[in-house]
This record gives C-alpha cells, sequence and structure tokens, in this order.
C-alpha cells in the first residue's frame, strides 16, 4: 500500500463497505519528517453528507495529549475513541483516548485496528495493509 504525499506528510484513504452496508473510510498518514507521527483512523461515512465521524484513531508519539475531563496527560503512543462524554463538551468525537504500548509504528497501529475492530480482511489483501 502506497501513501500519497501531501503537505509534509503522506497519506492514502481506502473506503470500505461493512457487512451491513455502512460505509466507512480508512485514513493512514505518516509524517515525511518524523516516524513517530502518524495516525490510522476508522471513521463512518455519515448518509447523504460528506462528512466522516471518527470512531478510532491510533496515534504515534509525537505530541503529548490531554484528556481534559479526566485531566490525564501523556506523552505515548495512543488510541482514541468516539465517546458520548466529550462530545456533549462540544469536543470533537474522538478526542478521548488513551496511551498504549500495543504498536511501534504506522504498520503497528494498523494490525492493531484490524484486531480491534473485527476487520475481516480477505488472505490477498493482509500483506498490503499490513
Amino acid at each position: 500500500m502506497r501513501l500519497r504525499p501531501k503537505r509534509g506528510h503522506s497519506e492514502r484513504e481506502i473506503d470500505i463497505v461493512g457487512s451491513e452496508g455502512s460505509e466507512f473510510r480508512l485514513i493512514f498518514r505518516q509524517s515525511l519528517f518524523n516516524t513517530l507521527d502518524f495516525s490510522v483512523i476508522l471513521a463512518y461515512e455519515m448518509p447523504r453528507s460528506n462528512e466522516v465521524f471518527r470512531l478510532r484513531r491510533y496515534n504515534g508519539r509525537s505530541h503529548e495529549h490531554t484528556n481534559s475531563i479526566e485531566q490525564q496527560k501523556f506523552y505515548d503512543f495512543h488510541i482514541h475513541q468516539a465517546t458520548e462524554r466529550y462530545q456533549e463538551i462540544c469536543s470533537m468525537e474522538d478526542t478521548y483516548a488513551e496511551p498504549t504500548d500495543r504498536y511501534p509504528d504506522l504498520q503497528g497501529g494498523i494490525a492493531c485496528m484490524i484486531g480491534d475492530c473485527g476487520f475481516d480482511v480477505p488472505p490477498l489483501l493482509q500483506n498490503r495493509l499490513v
């Protein structure tokens, strides 16, 4: 899978359809300057809209993250997830995150997301995604 250069980072988007017909988008981003600056995003494509709702985001260890409700700060690899609590305070849907040691790089983040989110990857595509 090749990422395409785009203003300081490389990016790739893949549209997929869930088993019930829902449409999702996978977004992969990698900084051109810092290998620890990456995101693997699973987003739901809102029906009859061009907006996406980020369900999960696997980030690298390139910045400090703060969970404002919990007053928790950390500088580590971390996994964001959409939560009702953060949407209620007018935050972005996936503002909440938890630190993790489950992946060290973009490819590991992709593998982690595939495992966490119940993907059924056809054997011919497995080596192309991870």
